[in-house]
């Protein structure tokens, strides 16, 4: 069993997360736990903090329970070192895996996210991974995360158009897709832009099932 734990309240995104876990990994028991103690969204520093504790009790719980992987399905990788430190399984985080897939696909990605807030937050994380000579650049979409869920077309057209700048503009081989609300854009993107598009999620699963 493959826990995916949503650090977030929304329940819509945890299921979205899930349909698209289950799409990538059918032969995989993979099972959608939302942090109902979470904030709604994580956008930023703060929300990201205030989310750590509750996600902690879910990662033991799952380890309790004998998960052969735990996915912490936030791309800002909220609490990753955290719940690695306390789970007897692995941990995977969303964007760790979205990072390290693009390498694997390509020389170079950039990261179109969601709100400017995050940008720094993504950058630490790759320079911390040790992937920053393979960034091409985070660039934010002005996407509020649950716009991605209230107006997923308006959202998705403001996101591509992010997308469609850093294919031009940014000299990569891929583009990732810098939120869990997100699972929904690839083959638009891929269809747009004709390059790679790494979404978090499937590249979470995908080394979750190798584990």
């Amino acid at each position: 069993m493959i826990v995916l734990i949503n650090p977030n309240s929304t329940v819509s995104m945890t299921d979205a997360m899930v349909r698209t876990a289950q799409d990538v990994a059918p032969g995989v028991k993979v099972v959608g736990w939302t942090s109902h103690d979470g904030p709604p969204a994580i956008q930023g520093p703060e929300d990201g903090d205030a989310s750590v504790p509750p996600l902690l009790e879910l990662v033991a719980k799952a380890s309790e329970l004998g998960a052969r992987a735990v996915i912490i399905g936030c791309f800002d990788d909220t609490g990753l070192a955290q719940a690695r430190a306390i789970a007897t399984c692995p941990v995977i985080g969303i964007g760790q895996a979205a990072y390290h897939m693009a390498v694997l696909s390509g020389a170079r990605f950039s990261v179109v996210t969601t709100l400017a807030v995050s940008v720094p937050i993504l950058e630490d994380n790759i320079r911390h991974y040790g992937l920053w000579t393979h960034l091409g650049r985070v660039r934010a979409s002005g996407v509020p995360v649950l716009d991605l869920e209230r107006d997923p077309d308006a959202a998705a057209s403001r996101v591509l158009e992010e997308i469609a700048d850093a294919a031009r503009e940014d000299d990569v081989n891929s583009i990732v897709l810098g939120c869990a609300g997100m699972v929904d854009i690839p083959a638009r993107a891929t269809e747009l832009t004709g390059l790679r598009i790494i979404d978090g999620v499937r590249a979470a699963v995908q080394f979750s099932a190798l584990m």
